[in-house]
């Protein structure tokens, strides 16, 4: 009885699947807990290969009955990144090198441009937000180019790791 209940609702899953078509073969996924390329959408598994090249069967129903993301859907993709800053760096002046340089990374995207904006503020620093746009075919290349032309920016400025400062004081110890 329980043997038939999953299969029946892996089943239905599946023929939800191909009338919605929320992807197709081909496509880059998010979906029951695995991603990676779909390789076949069956009536009771959809088989997706893996980035690290290992073939997963998913069952249908588990497929369905969870959020379903498709990174091959739209035409191109938002690469976040994040670069903590100390301090002592001129945010206003790095904001403009890094968005000027990262536009220049082969397959970005002129429009809509990169983003650089200030994210977030610590004791150490603040915390940028880059978030180049290029096409889904490039979002690797993209990712990897962009966290290299980062560290060199950094490294060539010269500016200070970002650190926590602990200034202890000595009066009164042991009294």
């Amino acid at each position: 009885g329980a043997a038939w209940s999953g299969l029946l609702a892996n089943f239905a899953a599946g023929a939800f699947l191909v009338i919605l078509r929320p992807f197709k073969v081909g496509d880059f996924i998010s979906a029951g807990g695995v991603v990676g390329t779909v390789e076949e959408i069956g009536l009771f598994v959809t088989t997706i290969n893996t980035p690290d090249n290992v073939r997963t069967f998913v069952g249908n129903n588990k497929v369905f009955g969870d959020n379903i993301q498709n990174f091959t859907a739209n035409p191109h993709r938002r690469v976040d990144l994040t670069v903590q800053v100390a301090h002592a760096v001129g945010v206003d002046e790095l904001i403009a090198r890094i968005g000027s340089e990262i536009a220049r990374i082969p397959n970005v995207l002129s429009t809509p441009a990169p983003d650089v904006k200030v994210l977030a503020h610590s004791p150490t620093g603040c915390t940028l937000a880059v978030r180049p746009y290029t096409h889904n075919d490039n979002y690797w290349q993209v990712y990897f180019d962009s966290q290299a032309k980062l560290r060199a920016i950094l490294g060539a400025a010269g500016y200070p790791a970002p650190q926590t400062v602990v200034e202890i004081n000595a009066a009164g110890a042991g009294a």
